[in-house]
């Protein structure tokens, strides 16, 4: 299964899977020692239903980075400053 990431807004993401969104990704905590990332699915599926990684509604994870290689290294398209896009894999 092929994740991607797109950024809605600083610490904000939607996650897509084959063209579809199917789970919201936000950055919580105002610091690097209590940030947490949480990817949580937009439908409460039943176990036999969900999306593989996905073994519960909600997960949590210490980085992006981490989260993303939970993903299987999905592309992310991140939005700039200056309203451009760019995309690839999360360094």
């Amino acid at each position: 299964m092929t994740y991607s990431l797109i950024q809605l807004a600083p610490g904000s993401y939607d996650l897509l899977l084959a063209g579809s969104t199917v789970a919201s990704v936000v950055r919580s905590g105002v610091r690097s020692t209590d940030t947490v990332w949480t990817a949580e699915l937009l439908e409460e599926l039943p176990p036999d239903r969900r999306p593989a990684p996905f073994v519960e509604i909600e997960h949590n994870f210490g980085s992006l980075v981490e989260l993303c290689e939970w993903l299987g290294n999905p592309q992310v398209q991140n939005h700039r400053r200056n309203g451009s896009m760019t995309q690839g894999p999360l360094a």
